[in-house]
């Protein structure tokens, strides 16, 4: 169930099919407006939206795939914040309007500052209405491989500059950057943001214990 707010009351609208998947029936489709309203009434859920309007619904995390979301953010804040990152970092209950008409909300995602300082104040306290320029999505037990893959690429073609998909299970990271062909690497000890992010490095033995 999630809420839709209107003038005077609450309402709440019940959606049996909210997932894209045959075992859902047909995906429910909505306006931008109607998505930034159902999401400021349910801030407890984490919605997307895709560039056809698909309302997409992504359940909570359980607790190991959690932890390994808040390390990331953590080993990027820290980044920031001791190293001079140049730049904003954000956790994944923040969304990114894509250029092709998306919300997303990778699990954590980096924007250069330059770009965070050309939005306006009211922009800034919104749905971000850019593409990062990093972006990370953790593949947790019951997330489906190819769908995460095909985000990236989604990501790639709005403009992010490198995006890790990261496998802990598998101990697997793909790595997407424009112009190159994915890179798959295979039990990884650490990751390095290279020239879009220079001096970061996520030291995965942290990550895979």
């Amino acid at each position: 169930m999630l809420q839709t707010p209107n003038q005077t009351e609450t309402l709440t609208l019940e959606l049996p099919n909210l997932m894209a998947s045959p075992a859902f029936g047909k995906a429910l489709h909505v306006t931008q407006a109607q998505f930034e309203a159902l999401a400021s009434a349910n801030r407890d859920l984490r919605l997307e939206r895709s560039s056809v309007g698909e309302l997409i619904v992504n359940p909570p995390t359980g607790g190991e795939t959690g932890y390994f979301n808040i390390k990331i953010s953590y080993f990027l804040v820290k980044w920031v914040e001791e190293e001079g990152g140049n730049g904003i970092p954000f956790d994944s209950s923040t969304g990114f309007r894509l250029p092709n008409g998306a919300t997303r909300s990778p699990d954590a995602a980096w924007v250069d500052r330059e770009r965070w300082e050309s939005l306006t104040p009211q922009q800034r306290k919104g749905f971000l209405p850019l593409c990062p320029d990093f972006v990370v999505e953790l593949r947790s037990p019951s997330d489906n491989l190819s769908e995460l893959q095909t985000k990236l690429l989604e990501y790639l073609d709005n403009g992010v500059r490198l995006g890790w998909l990261i496998d802990p299970q598998n101990r697997r990271v793909e790595i997407y950057r424009p112009g190159r062909d994915v890179e798959v690497w295979e039990n990884p000890t650490e990751l390095s943001g290279g020239d879009v992010l220079p001096g970061f490095i996520l030291g995965l033995g942290r990550l895979w214990t």
